[in-house]
């Protein structure tokens, strides 16, 4: 059996650790395909060289549930029409464990034009994407924090200014927002930014009596003027 040698994988999510990646070859015979793994395709599917002998069975035994139909089509139609693929899905290894893997190859073609072969890799995306999924987490919180920093200035800046307290300055930031259509960060950070350069301070007093107008609650049932 050809043994194939493993890939050099990099993924910047990882820094310098690598992805654990395999090659494999399927020699299309009337016999029945004859699989060529190399050390890494054992590793992702849970095996040690020589525990196992690959074939279609045991390959499609250890995709997902959900996903085994869809590649048995995708492997199907490319063994008999030729041409490239690439099939991001789920894999279950013999200990359970599932991963989540990009496969990627084309179809070999003989002299006559019909396809002999099925040449390409998998590589486990797994740690890379719950390294970026955990980093996405991280900034998400990060803004959020940020966000409710700047919002707890403005509303300080419109307490000191307008004598109010914490409750009706956020409201009125708020009613700002919707009447400039306007998200409320951007109203909130409008005001720190005016608040923070001394050369603003004119600015920074028509800024706070507009919020004050347009911040202003309505009230209803009252006496009309006139």
């Amino acid at each position: 059996m050809t043994e194939l040698s493993d890939l050099y994988t990099y993924s910047s999510a990882l820094g310098d650790s690598e992805s654990d990646a395999g090659t494999f070859r399927v020699d299309i015979e009337p016999a029945g395909p004859t699989f060529h793994w190399s050390d890494g395709m054992y590793r992702l599917h849970g095996y040690h060289r020589g525990e196992v002998v690959p074939t279609m069975e045991l390959l499609f035994a250890h995709k997902h549930p959900d996903d085994r139909e869809r590649c048995e089509e995708i492997v199907a139609q490319v063994s008999t029409t030729g041409g490239f693929f690439c099939m991001y899905h789920r894999l279950v290894d013999a200990q359970g464990r599932t991963r989540r893997v990009l496969t990627s190859g084309e179809a070999v073609l003989g002299p006559d034009g019909s396809v002999v072969a099925l040449e390409g890799v998998m590589v486990d995306l797994s740690r890379t994407l719950q390294r970026e999924t955990e980093q996405t987490a991280r900034e998400a919180v990060a803004g959020a924090t940020a966000t409710r920093t700047v919002i707890d200035q403005a509303r300080g800046i419109l307490m000191g200014q307008l004598k109010l307290g914490s409750d009706d300055a956020f409201q009125m930031l708020v009613s700002t927002s919707s009447h400039r259509n306007v998200k409320l960060v951007v109203v909130a950070a409008e005001l720190v930014q005016l608040a923070n350069s001394p050369e603003a301070r004119t600015y920074l007093d028509r800024a706070v009596r507009a919020i004050q107008l347009h911040g202003r609650p309505v009230h209803t049932g009252g006496r009309r003027a006139g």
